[in-house]
């Protein structure tokens, strides 16, 4: 069962999103709270595993709430929720931890998709989110190419894989693509992390973005 926790200041978006995970058999919202405060305040009374985290909280807004999350060392998911597609937005909060970033006009569809995704350890990202991110990374190309430098060289089967993983690809798909173990995929993915000094999944997409480390 996925626990998960709703932040977000507009109630009826809340609510709304709650009607619609509770038709979920696997998943189970155990708590919504109205600002960034609170979710720590949930989080101490609740188990979560997962927190749907508005980007623009009073009190404390989700960039915050990710930067506590972090300092904290806790094993808690956070996709980001927002109206707002700019690249600023997104690589601040996934700077500070969170594992994926969707749009508040996502349908019911993607964001199931997007909730299991980021639950079983991958990035998840609307695809106009996906769109900003990569117009980013053309006008911030000379600067990519300076960073490149200081990128350790990685193995044609560890850039198979980082490939994959850009692309959304879950453990199982990569593994199935590839012909190789989920053992593998795993040790793979780990290798990856230490290499690019990336916190999670995410990082991994943002700087594989960010150095030209895969093709696009």
């Amino acid at each position: 069962m996925i626990k998960i926790l709703i932040a977000d200041d507009h109630t009826m978006f809340a609510d709304g999103i709650e009607s619609i995970l509770a038709e979920e058999a696997d998943i189970e919202v155990v708590g919504k709270c109205y600002d960034g405060e609170a979710v720590f305040t949930e989080l101490a009374e609740k188990e979560i595993d997962l927190i749907l985290l508005d980007v623009n909280l009073p009190k404390m807004n989700g960039i915050e709430v990710c930067k506590k999350l972090f300092k904290e060392k806790t094993n808690i998911k956070v996709l980001a929720l927002s109206m707002f597609n700019e690249e600023s937005y997104v690589t601040e909060i996934l700077n500070n931890g969170a594992q994926g970033y969707i749009l508040k006009n996502t349908g019911r569809t993607e964001l199931l998709k997007s909730i299991h995704t980021v639950v079983e350890g991958q990035s998840y990202f609307s695809p106009a989110v996906t769109q900003t991110i990569m117009k980013g990374l053309v006008k911030g190309n000379e600067t990519s190419k300076a960073a490149n430098l200081n990128i350790p060289k990685i193995s044609r089967r560890e850039k198979e894989v980082l490939q994959l993983i850009v692309k959304e690809h879950t453990t199982q798909e990569i593994a199935d693509q590839l012909f190789i173990s989920l053992k593998t995929v795993e040790s793979h993915r780990a290798n990856l992390l230490a290499k690019l000094s990336a916190r999670n999944t995410a990082g991994l997409v943002r700087i594989a973005m960010e150095n030209n480390l895969i093709d696009v």
